[in-house]
């Protein structure tokens, strides 16, 4: 996809606060939904501000061990639901409280930092292998097709539960509906911010139909819950901050042996799954801005910054972070892959945690809208995946095996749960391909796929030198 801004290239001061506050709308609602979440299922606290500010301090951390070479940005992951469930009231350990959040970010933190390790060691030529393009790509494409139904779920909903479902649908048409018309027929900025304009569009009509539910016997079109502005917390409660409260800290520390092991059970399988997740998501990013990122800045610092990004996150929010598809999609709309705009959104998220009426505004913005934006989105992330295969033959039997199982499996929601970890169906559908594409290969590559690797390796760098070896009857040669 052709970039309006390059990673380097910097926009001027007006847009790049646009550029920021859109990706900041394009990663709100997942990154608050997770606190939201959590605290409905424990009854702990958690706030939706301190996983704002997290988000902000994990993506600042991720960008520093990438030397600000990869636009990518880290929110709460809904991965590690399940253990943070485990970590705040599964068994013994919830005696640790927000500790044991802490210390099972800092588990799968680590899982990170010994795979970036072993990948120091032994490059990343054997993720090539294992995980070529016919299979990333519809991986990548199941990490929007399986988001597809949250998109239209919240498409559905307002914030209030009298909301009308039809009204709470006209609401996300038009959100999405201006994204589309400013993104295809838009100038220049217009064309760079149509989730800002969309969701404007949106929130104003639901405002709209908001005011007029007031009306006695109109309940039914009320969509935004402003009631939110009367509960405003002034400052985010940080997690490290929760430790020393009598509700919500550590408690008792007789068996901290077992408190641990069982937190390490919850988290650090998890965070091997999540892995395969970050590989999808920065091969995806990778042919959006035409960089290959595993190979600089290098997937030993994505996975250093994602890993210790994550830690920091949860430090502060409770929740571990990781790369955000949204993210991605954003910047593949709009054509800006601008790592100053990443930065800046993180500033953003970082000082709009203590601005409370802020906060509370986004977090009026009703799930219509939202839902609207998602389709484009996530629409965006599954069509990125499915340009990977534009290379591949899927004439050829065992390539077509390959993508078949991996999004049936991916679109039929496949998922494996052990005990408090579970594996998502991104996950299990990338494990699936992986294997099949390991089964079908079994007798090694032929010539032709020999040859055909040669065509795509030099092509990056000589197109001339490419057609020679097309032209060429064998590829032994230019191998040599």
């Amino acid at each position: 996809m052709k970039m309006i801004y390059g990673v380097k290239d910097r926009p001027k001061a007006g847009q790049l606060v646009l550029f920021a506050l859109q990706q900041v709308l394009a990663i709100l609602a997942a990154t608050i939904a997770v606190p939201m979440v959590v605290q409905g299922q424990t009854g702990y606290s958690m706030s939706t501000s301190a996983a704002l500010f997290g988000a902000g301090v994990g993506t600042i951390v991720y960008l520093l061990f990438t030397k600000f070479k990869s636009p990518v940005f880290l929110g709460s992951s809904f991965a590690f639901l399940g253990s943070m469930f485990a970590a705040f009231s599964g068994g013994v350990s919830a005696a640790l409280g927000y500790l044991g959040v802490i210390i099972g970010a800092v588990f799968a933190g680590i899982v990170y930092v010994i795979i970036a390790v072993v990948v120091k060691f032994a490059g990343v030529k054997w993720i090539d292998k294992i995980m070529p393009a016919v299979v990333i790509g519809p991986t990548v494409a199941i990490i929007g097709l399986s988001l597809a139904g949250n998109a239209v779920g919240d498409l559905m909903k307002g914030s209030v539960s009298t909301c009308s479902p039809y009204v709470a649908l006209f609401c996300g048409l038009v959100t999405l509906t201006v994204v589309i018309v400013c993104s295809v027929y838009g100038k220049k900025l217009m064309k760079m911010i149509p989730f800002v304009l969309g969701i404007l569009a949106g929130y104003i009509v639901a405002a709209i139909f908001t005011g007029l539910s007031y009306i006695p016997g109109a309940e039914a079109l009320r969509v935004i819950n402003f009631e939110l502005f009367k509960e405003m917390k002034w400052y985010p409660d940080f997690a490290f901050v929760q430790l020393f409260s009598k509700d919500y800290g550590a408690g008792d520390y007789g068996n901290i042996g077992s408190y641990i092991g069982t937190i390490a059970v919850a988290y650090i399988p998890v965070a091997f799954v999540v892995f395969a997740e970050h590989i999808a998501d920065h091969k995806n990013i990778s042919s959006i801005i035409d960089s290959d990122l595993l190979k600089e800045p290098g997937l030993t610092r994505t996975l250093l910054g994602d890993g210790i990004g994550s830690i920091a996150g949860a430090v502060f929010g409770g929740c571990p972070n990781t790369t955000y598809g949204e993210s991605v999609g954003c910047v593949a709309i709009s054509g800006n892959a601008s790592v100053i705009t990443i930065l800046v959104a993180a500033l953003m998220c970082i000082v709009a945690a203590f601005i409370a009426p802020f906060v509370t505004f986004l977090a009026t913005i009703p799930s219509c809208v939202m839902g609207g934006v998602c389709i484009a989105l996530y629409g965006f992330i599954a069509v990125s995946g499915l340009k990977m295969l534009q290379k591949v033959d899927l004439n050829e039997n065992k390539n077509l095996f390959v993508v078949s199982v991996i999004l049936i499996a991916g679109v039929g929601g496949m998922t494996l749960t052990f005990g408090k970890v579970t594996i998502t169906e991104v996950a299990c559908a990338l494990i699936l391909g992986i294997l099949c594409n390991l089964l079908v290969n079994i007798k090694g590559s032929d010539k032709k796929e020999d040859k055909q690797m040669v065509i795509e390796e030099v092509a990056d760098t000589d197109a001339a030198a490419a057609q020679d070896v097309a032209s060429s009857e064998t590829a032994e040669e230019e191998v040599k």
